[in-house]
Formats: structure tokens, C-alpha cells, sequence
């Protein structure tokens, strides 16, 4: 319950900081300004401040899960983000997005669907203790 809450929470940090990342520079971008005159006005937008901020917060919750929960179930179920991300972009920044491209996020719900079914474990050593990062050790020959 812990990884599917804290997973949770860094796919919305991740998708809602890519969004306000999005915004922040297509504000910024214009062919009228030299390439020093849009970095300053990006390194002053709030939301590009907001997003970097955002997408630390999902860096540090998505780290956090691969201390106890093994990599091939945390990356897929992260992979989710990529489905948020296209709503987020659909709904907040009015994006169009075509029929195949929703077929597309449908497809990798269906994929993070099959993951998760999986069980939720961390990988074990040979004694029976827990190995936190879920890399597995040979035991000495």
C-alpha cells in the first residue's frame, strides 16, 4: 500500500511539474528573442520554477520506492506518468491529442495493469532478509 501511495504521488509531481514546465516555456519561446533574452526570461518564470520543484519532488518520491520495492514494478508503474502527462497536456495547456495517441496511453494502462498484478515485493537474499534495492546477491561459493 505504502509503494502504490508513494508512486502515486510522484507520477502527479512528475505530470503536474512537466505541465508547468510545458507552460513556462512555450511562454518564454519566442523567434523575436535572442537565446540569452529567453533564458533569462525562463530563469525568471514562476512556473518553470514551480515544475523544476515538481519534478525534484517526483526525483525523491520515485527514488524512495526503489529502496523497498523492486525496479520492475516500480518503473512500469511509473510509466502510468506518460498517460497523466497526455491528460494534463489535453486538459491544462489544451493540447490536441489525436485517437491514436489515446490508444497509445490506453495500451500502457493495460501494460501497467499487468505489472501491477504482479504482487508488489522486494527481492531477498539467500538468508531470507530483505535487500531494500531489490539487487540480488550470490551468496560466497
Amino acid at each position: 500500500m505504502k509503494t502504490a501511495i508513494v508512486l502515486t504521488l510522484a507520477i502527479l509531481a512528475q505530470a503536474a511539474g512537466d505541465t508547468l514546465l510545458s507552460k513556462g516555456m512555450k511562454q518564454t519561446a519566442s523567434p523575436d528573442h535572442s537565446w540569452i533574452s529567453m533564458l533569462h526570461q525562463a530563469v525568471t518564470e514562476p512556473a518553470i520554477w514551480l515544475g523544476t520543484v515538481l519534478v525534484i519532488a517526483f526525483f525523491l518520491l520515485h527514488a524512495a520506492t526503489l529502496s523497498w520495492a523492486d525496479l520492475s514494478l516500480v518503473l512500469p508503474a511509473s510509466s502510468f506518468g506518460y498517460v497523466v502527462n497526455v491528460a494534463f497536456g489535453h486538459h491544462f495547456l489544451n493540447e490536441p491529442v489525436s485517437p491514436l495517441r489515446w490508444l497509445g496511453t490506453l495500451f500502457i494502462c493495460v501494460g501497467v495493469l499487468v505489472v501491477s498484478r504482479s504482487g508488489i515485493r522486494t527481492t531477498e537474499y539467500g538468508d531470507g532478509s530483505s535487500s531494500g534495492g531489490g539487487i540480488e546477491r550470490q551468496a560466497p561459493r
